[in-house]
């Protein structure tokens, strides 16, 4: 396999996430939205560590097909170990997962060994210093701005306390690390967000649940690129 490269880290970014579409038009609907996605959002989920399941390897060695955009996927699951060299077969360029199941240092290492990029990811009731210790050794930290399981919830604006203190840390240690969102990112939150730190912005209802998400995902860049100019 080769990994897309996801690019420089800081760069503003907006991620889809494929758990707001059609699952039974997946590729039309990543293809419709293409020219306005820097990454694809995957959201993985067990239905043990969060109380949903959704996709898992085989729909995205499938999606691959049809999109040669870097495939984010964020592994909401107990065992995350178990199942790396799987999505990494299936065409996974990055995997993120939880800082909360814990073995975090082994897990980043066994992905590293994989080639896939890294991300650590933390719910809104987890505390920074639970990830600080990790920051120079991933490529990607996702601060969840709702807790994980389901889509279409209310952004928690709380947590861009967390947000500000991690993108102080990122550049006081002028470390090559992504800061992203992910929950309840809209035309109203992306702005609040970026101004906070984040660089890559994770959306699914307000993309995808829009009659013409090519113009949601359009108008959504439009609002975080003003936001941070």
């Amino acid at each position: 396999m080769t990994l897309i490269e996801a690019g420089p880290s800081g760069l503003l970014r907006l991620a889809p996430s494929i758990l707001a579409a059609d699952f039974g038009a997946l590729a039309s609907a990543v293809e419709a939205i293409d020219e306005e996605t820097d990454w694809i959002h995957v959201d993985v989920m067990d239905g043990h560590f969060v109380p949903n399941v959704s996709i898992g390897p085989p729909v995205v060695e499938s999606l691959r097909r049809y999109s040669g955009k870097f495939f984010d996927c964020h592994l909401m699951m107990t065992d995350p170990g178990a199942y790396l060299e799987a999505f990494a077969k299936a065409g996974a360029d990055g995997c993120t997962v939880h800082v909360e199941v814990g073995g975090t240092a082994a897990l980043i290492q066994d992905a590293r060994s994989l080639g896939l990029r890294v991300g650590l990811a933390a719910n809104p009731d987890t505390s920074f210093a639970d990830v600080a210790p990790f920051l120079a050794d991933i490529d990607l930290l996702l601060l969840m701005t709702v807790f994980p399981g389901f889509g279409g919830q209310s952004f928690m604006g709380d947590v861009m306390d967390k947000v500000k203190v991690a993108r102080h840390e990122i550049d006081t240690q002028e470390l090559a690390l992504d800061l992203e969102v992910d929950g309840g990112i809209d035309v109203t939150t992306a702005p609040i967000a970026v101004n906070a730190g984040a660089n890559v912005l994770v959306a699914g209802s307000a993309i995808f649940s829009r009659a013409n998400p090519l113009d949601a995902a359009r108008a959504l860049r439009t609002a975080a690129v003003t936001a941070r100019s």
